[in-house]
């Protein structure tokens, strides 16, 4: 069925599959093609013969190739060729993993508040490109309050990149935000630029971005200031900014043992309109696993907006934490 070079799997009708040392087998022949790679990284498909230390594969197009037995790195059956494809090359319906979080507080007495934060993310890696989704909603209430509403944060968006190398990558985004508090009904950011894995293993990725963007936002009932001594009062009117501006980030995912991963992402966008202004984002998490299934993650969020409406406040510190279900699809 397969081999590693270090164990082969055999299929047998009595026992089923029996995994066998790969040094202690004395000669393989095969009728059947099989799919096999060398030290070299080329990959010959035909039936298969060992003799003395040496593997022949009768290939169709290219004849007979033969290498040293000790050379042999992979070896699959047209089933497992094919299983292994999917897998490098999975379609939209597969290869999806990620996981929902929520977290809720209560409290009655001197208070009456409701707090409910919702998360949701998901993944599809393949070899050469990814495409990443997310959403998270934050929503607190006092009913002792007027209005009772007293944050309300929505977030949404989804990014693909691919890969030009082993190290760079580009990437197009579209990012959305709603946040009551600071009376924006909507940011739309459409950016789009380069990306280079600085470090890429099993335990630590590290990318650094850098491109453009364009951004649309909109914001109403904002506070209009009044001739002091007169206190402001909050009308219904919009305000809408449109401009081109930059896009800087870093991301960090780094596993800490077998069962937290710690995630940590920042990003500034300059305007390239209005010379000093900016926005930044800065993101904190881990999440850990209790079970296959479930975990218990914490996010840290702290979000600036160099020039909010009158009235508002240019950061909002935003931290949550709950349940997380993963799942692999």
């Amino acid at each position: 069925m397969k081999s590693d070079g270090k164990t082969l799997v055999v299929h047998t009708d009595a026992a089923g599959d029996v995994t066998l040392q790969f040094s202690a087998i004395q000669e393989i022949k095969t009728d059947q093609d099989l799919h096999v790679t060398l030290k070299d990284g080329k990959t010959a498909v035909g039936p298969v013969t060992t003799t003395d230390g040496k593997i022949e594969i009768a290939t169709k197009t290219a004849g007979t190739v033969e290498a040293a037995t000790a050379d042999v790195t992979i070896i699959r059956n047209d089933a497992e060729e094919t299983a292994y494809q999917k897998s490098l090359y999975p379609g939209l319906r597969h290869g999806w993993n990620g996981g929902a979080n929520v977290g809720f507080s209560l409290a009655r007495g001197n208070s009456e508040t409701e707090n409910l934060a919702l998360a949701f993310n998901a993944a599809h890696p393949t070899l050469k490109d990814k495409i990443t989704l997310y959403a998270t909603s934050i929503d607190t209430k006092n009913d002792l309050a007027s209005p009772t509403t007293v944050a309300n944060l929505e977030t949404g968006g989804f990014r693909y990149d691919r890969n030009v190398n082993p190290r760079l990558f580009v990437f197009g985004a579209a990012d959305y935000m709603a946040n009551a508090l600071q009376s924006l009904d909507l940011r739309q950011v459409y950016s789009g630029g380069f990306g280079f894995h600085a470090i890429k293993t099993a335990q630590t990725t590290l990318n650094v971005l850098g491109g453009g963007n364009y951004t649309h936002e909109t914001y109403s009932n904002v506070t209009k200031p009044n001739t002091p001594p007169a206190p402001p009062t909050i009308v219904s009117y919009g305000v809408t900014h449109r401009f081109a501006a930059l896009t800087l980030g870093e991301e960090l995912t780094q596993k800490l043992g077998k069962t937290t991963v710690v995630t940590q992402n920042f990003y500034i966008y300059p305007d390239l309109q209005q010379t000093g202004e900016y926005r930044a984002t800065f993101s904190l998490g881990t999440v850990t696993k209790i079970s296959k299934w479930f975990g218990w993650q914490n996010q840290f969020t702290a979000i600036y907006v160099s020039n909010p409406p009158t009235g508002s406040k240019t950061d909002d510190v935003i931290i949550t934490t709950g349940l997380n279900s993963s799942f692999t699809h």
